[in-house]
C-alpha cells in the first residue's frame, strides 16, 4: 500500500500528473494480458481446470459401481470386503475436488479484478477529480468478464465464482478509497459520488434478479457499507472519533502524542486506521492541519 500522505483543498488538480509520475509502480497494467490464450494462467485456463475438477467430482459414485460390478463380475473372494470400504477408497477426493474449486475460483476472481482489470480499477477510478472518473469503465470490463464466466464455467459452479468475483470487486473498490494514493482525494461532496457508484457495481451483480440473490450481495457489501458513511461525515466528527478510538485502544491518554495505528487491512469505521485513511484522503483543509500537527504527514509521497 502507498505510504499515508495529506490532502489540502486543491491538491487533489494541483498534483494529479506530477503524483502519477512520481508514483513507486507507474506502469499502467495490460489490459491485453487478460485475454492472452497463451497464457498458463489466464481466465480461460481456470475455467477449464475448474470445469475438470466439476466432471471429476460427478465421476466419483459412476467409478465406484464400475469398480464394484467388475470386481463382482471377477469371481474373486475378496470383493464383499472390498466393495463395503471402497468409499474410505474415495474419501478424500471429493474433499480434495471442491477445495481445489474453491481455490480456483479465488484465484480467478483476484486476477480479473486485481490483474486483468486494474487499469480501470486501481489506476483510473477517482484519480483526479472523482466526478470524472467514475466507475463506468470498470463496470462495462466487468460485464463482459462476468459474460464470459458464465458462458464457460459449469453451471454449477457459475454462482460460487461470480460471488468470488464480487468479493474481490468490493475489496478492490475499497482499496481505492482507504489506500489508492496522493492521486485520489475526496471532498464531502463526493460522497453521493462513491455511493452511487458502489449501488452501480451491486446491480452489476444483482442483474435485475437474473444474477446473484439479493441477501448475498448484502451479505458481502456488509463492509463497504458500514464505511462509505465516512465519506460524508463532517471532518471535525471524524477527528474526535479517530482520538476517542486511538486513545482507547492504544491506552494512551489526551496529553500524550497520538499513536500512528498500524495497517491491518481489516477495514472498520470503529478501527483507528480506517478512520485515519478517510482523514488522509478528505480533500480538506482541517484534515490537512491535523495531520500535519499530529502526525507530520507529508502531502505527497
Amino acid at each position: 500500500m502507498p505510504a499515508l500522505t495529506r490532502c489540502t483543498i486543491g491538491s487533489k488538480f494541483q498534483g494529479f500528473g506530477k503524483k502519477k509520475d512520481k508514483s513507486p509502480n507507474p506502469q499502467k497494467r495490460n489490459p491485453q494480458v487478460a485475454t492472452n490464450g497463451d497464457s498458463s494462467s489466464g481466465i480461460p485456463q481456470f475455467c477449464v481446470r475448474i470445469n475438470t475438477l466439476q466432471w471429476i467430482l460427478g465421476e466419483f459414485d459412476v467409478l465406484e459401481k464400475r469398480i464394484i460390478t467388475l470386481l463382482r463380475n471377477s469371481e474373486s473372494a475378496h470383493v464383499e470386503d472390498f466393495s463395503n470400504g471402497l468409499a474410505k477408497k474415495f474419501e478424500l477426493s471429493p474433499a480434495a475436488c471442491l477445495e481445489g474449486i474453491q481455490q480456483l475460483c479465488e484465484a480467478a476472481a483476484y486476477r480479473i479484478v486485481f490483474h486483468d482489470l486494474g487499469h480501470v480499477l486501481l489506476d483510473s477510478l477517482y484519480v483526479g477529480d472523482p466526478s470524472s472518473s467514475r466507475i463506468e469503465p470498470y463496470l462495462q470490463e466487468l460485464e463482459r468478464k462476468l459474460m464470459f464466466i458464465s458462458d464457460t464455467v459449469h453451471e454449477k459452479i457459475r454462482t460460487r465464482i461470480v460471488t468470488e468475483i464480487m468479493r474481490a470487486s468490493f475489496d478492490g473498490f475499497l482499496l481505492v478509497l482507504l489506500a489508492g494514493g496522493p492521486s485520489r482525494a475526496f471532498n464531502r461532496k463526493d460522497s453521493q459520488i462513491i455511493e452511487d457508484d458502489f449501488k452501480f457495481l451491486k446491480e452489476l451483480f444483482w442483474a435485475n434478479g437474473d444474477g446473484l440473490p439479493s441477501e448475498l450481495i448484502d451479505k458481502f457489501s456488509t463492509t463497504a457499507r458500514s464505511i462509505l458513511p465516512l465519506f460524508r461525515t463532517d471532518t471535525e466528527t471524524l477527528i474526535e472519533q479517530f482520538r476517542r478510538l486511538t486513545m482507547e485502544t492504544y491506552k494512551s491518554s489526551a496529553r500524550s502524542k497520538l499513536p500512528l495505528p498500524p495497517t491491518s487491512g481489516q477495514w472498520n469505521p470503529s478501527e483507528p486506521n480506517t478512520l485515519l485513511r478517510v482523514l488522509c484522503y478528505r480533500n480538506d483543509e482541517s484534515a490537512s492541519k491535523f495531520l500535519k500537527k499530529v502526525y507530520d504527514l507529508p502531502k505527497k509521497l
